[in-house]
Protein backbone atom coordinates (compact mmCIF):
# COMPACT_ATOMS: atom_id res chain seq x y z
CA UNK A 1 0.00 0.00 0.00
CA UNK A 2 1.31 3.43 -1.00
CA UNK A 3 0.58 6.30 1.37
CA UNK A 4 0.79 10.05 0.73
CA UNK A 5 1.53 12.07 3.85
CA UNK A 6 1.65 15.79 4.50
CA UNK A 7 1.30 18.41 7.21
CA UNK A 8 1.47 22.08 7.95
CA UNK A 9 4.12 23.57 10.25
CA UNK A 10 2.09 22.68 13.37
CA UNK A 11 1.88 19.03 12.37
CA UNK A 12 5.55 18.55 11.53
CA UNK A 13 6.65 16.82 14.73
CA UNK A 14 3.72 14.38 14.67
CA UNK A 15 4.22 13.74 10.94
CA UNK A 16 7.81 12.72 11.61
CA UNK A 17 6.52 10.32 14.28
CA UNK A 18 3.96 8.86 11.85
CA UNK A 19 6.60 8.47 9.13
CA UNK A 20 8.70 6.45 11.55
CA UNK A 21 5.68 4.22 12.26
CA UNK A 22 5.06 3.75 8.53
CA UNK A 23 8.69 2.89 7.84
CA UNK A 24 8.85 0.43 10.73
CA UNK A 25 5.68 -1.26 9.45
CA UNK A 26 7.06 -1.55 5.91
CA UNK A 27 4.66 0.88 4.22
CA UNK A 28 5.70 2.71 1.08
CA UNK A 29 5.07 6.42 1.53
CA UNK A 30 5.84 9.81 0.04
CA UNK A 31 6.23 12.92 2.18
CA UNK A 32 4.61 15.96 0.57
CA UNK A 33 5.81 18.42 3.23
CA UNK A 34 5.93 20.61 5.14
CA UNK A 35 9.54 19.98 6.02
CA UNK A 36 10.22 22.79 8.49
CA UNK A 37 8.41 24.72 11.21
CA UNK A 38 8.22 27.80 8.96
CA UNK A 39 4.53 28.73 8.58
CA UNK A 40 2.74 27.27 5.55
CA UNK A 41 -0.89 27.24 4.49
CA UNK A 42 -2.47 23.87 5.27
CA UNK A 43 -4.88 24.00 2.27
CA UNK A 44 -1.89 23.84 -0.09
CA UNK A 45 -0.51 20.67 1.50
CA UNK A 46 -3.97 19.11 1.82
CA UNK A 47 -4.70 19.78 -1.86
CA UNK A 48 -1.44 18.19 -2.99
CA UNK A 49 -1.95 15.03 -0.92
CA UNK A 50 -5.65 14.77 -1.77
CA UNK A 51 -5.06 15.14 -5.50
CA UNK A 52 -2.37 12.45 -5.40
CA UNK A 53 -4.79 10.07 -3.65
CA UNK A 54 -7.70 11.00 -5.95
CA UNK A 55 -5.54 10.32 -9.04
CA UNK A 56 -4.79 6.85 -7.70
CA UNK A 57 -1.07 7.45 -7.23
CA UNK A 58 -1.55 6.44 -3.58
CA UNK A 59 -4.12 4.14 -1.98
CA UNK A 60 -4.40 6.23 1.17
CA UNK A 61 -3.28 9.53 2.60
CA UNK A 62 -2.50 10.98 6.01
CA UNK A 63 -2.75 14.69 6.76
CA UNK A 64 -1.84 16.50 9.96
CA UNK A 65 -2.31 19.99 11.32
CA UNK A 66 -2.83 21.51 14.76
CA UNK A 67 -6.44 20.32 15.16
CA UNK A 68 -6.79 18.17 12.03
CA UNK A 69 -9.90 20.16 11.15
CA UNK A 70 -8.36 22.45 8.53
CA UNK A 71 -6.70 19.69 6.52
CA UNK A 72 -9.88 17.61 6.72
CA UNK A 73 -12.04 20.43 5.35
CA UNK A 74 -9.54 21.25 2.60
CA UNK A 75 -8.95 17.64 1.51
CA UNK A 76 -12.68 16.96 1.30
CA UNK A 77 -12.99 19.68 -1.36
CA UNK A 78 -11.11 17.43 -3.80
CA UNK A 79 -13.39 15.16 -5.84
CA UNK A 80 -13.00 11.52 -4.85
CA UNK A 81 -11.68 12.22 -1.37
CA UNK A 82 -13.29 11.09 1.83
CA UNK A 83 -11.03 12.51 4.54
CA UNK A 84 -11.83 11.64 8.14
CA UNK A 85 -10.56 13.36 11.26
CA UNK A 86 -10.03 10.51 13.71
CA UNK A 87 -9.08 10.88 17.36
CA UNK A 88 -9.24 7.20 18.32
CA UNK A 89 -8.84 3.76 16.77
CA UNK A 90 -12.60 3.09 16.80
CA UNK A 91 -13.38 6.11 14.61
CA UNK A 92 -10.45 5.26 12.31
CA UNK A 93 -11.79 1.72 11.90
CA UNK A 94 -15.34 2.94 11.23
CA UNK A 95 -14.12 5.60 8.80
CA UNK A 96 -12.64 2.82 6.67
CA UNK A 97 -15.22 0.10 7.34
CA UNK A 98 -18.35 2.17 6.73
CA UNK A 99 -17.24 5.28 4.82
CA UNK A 100 -14.33 3.99 2.72
CA UNK A 101 -12.32 7.00 3.92
CA UNK A 102 -9.14 7.35 1.92
CA UNK A 103 -7.38 10.06 3.94
CA UNK A 104 -6.78 9.99 7.68
CA UNK A 105 -6.55 13.40 9.33
CA UNK A 106 -4.80 13.73 12.68
CA UNK A 107 -4.63 16.49 15.28
CA UNK A 108 -1.13 17.39 16.44
CA UNK A 109 -2.57 18.80 19.68
CA UNK A 110 -3.63 15.27 20.71
CA UNK A 111 0.01 14.20 20.98
CA UNK A 112 1.67 10.95 19.99
CA UNK A 113 0.19 8.47 22.45
CA UNK A 114 -3.01 7.47 20.58
CA UNK A 115 -1.48 7.78 17.10
CA UNK A 116 0.04 4.31 16.54
CA UNK A 117 -3.28 2.58 17.23
CA UNK A 118 -5.22 5.10 15.10
CA UNK A 119 -2.86 4.75 12.14
CA UNK A 120 -2.75 0.95 12.36
CA UNK A 121 -6.53 0.75 12.52
CA UNK A 122 -6.99 3.07 9.54
CA UNK A 123 -4.44 1.28 7.37
CA UNK A 124 -5.43 -2.28 8.31
CA UNK A 125 -9.20 -1.93 7.92
CA UNK A 126 -10.82 -2.62 4.58
CA UNK A 127 -14.10 -1.14 3.37
CA UNK A 128 -17.01 -3.42 4.26
CA UNK A 129 -19.11 -2.55 1.21
CA UNK A 130 -22.62 -3.99 1.23
CA UNK A 131 -25.16 -1.51 2.59
CA UNK A 132 -22.36 1.00 3.09
CA UNK A 133 -21.59 1.11 -0.65
CA UNK A 134 -24.97 2.68 -1.30
CA UNK A 135 -24.16 5.42 1.19
CA UNK A 136 -20.68 6.04 -0.18
CA UNK A 137 -22.23 6.29 -3.65
CA UNK A 138 -24.58 8.96 -2.32
CA UNK A 139 -21.60 10.86 -0.92
CA UNK A 140 -19.93 10.65 -4.32
CA UNK A 141 -23.14 12.01 -5.84
CA UNK A 142 -22.80 15.12 -3.71
CA UNK A 143 -19.56 15.94 -5.52
CA UNK A 144 -21.48 16.99 -8.63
Amino acid sequence: MRIAIGCDHRGLELKQFVIKLLAESGYDYKDFGSYTTAPVDYPDIAKTVAEAVARGDFERGILLCDTGIGVSIAANKVKGIRAALCCDAFSACRARLHNDANILCLAAIKGQEPVPEIVRSFLATEFEGGRHQRRVDKIKGLEG
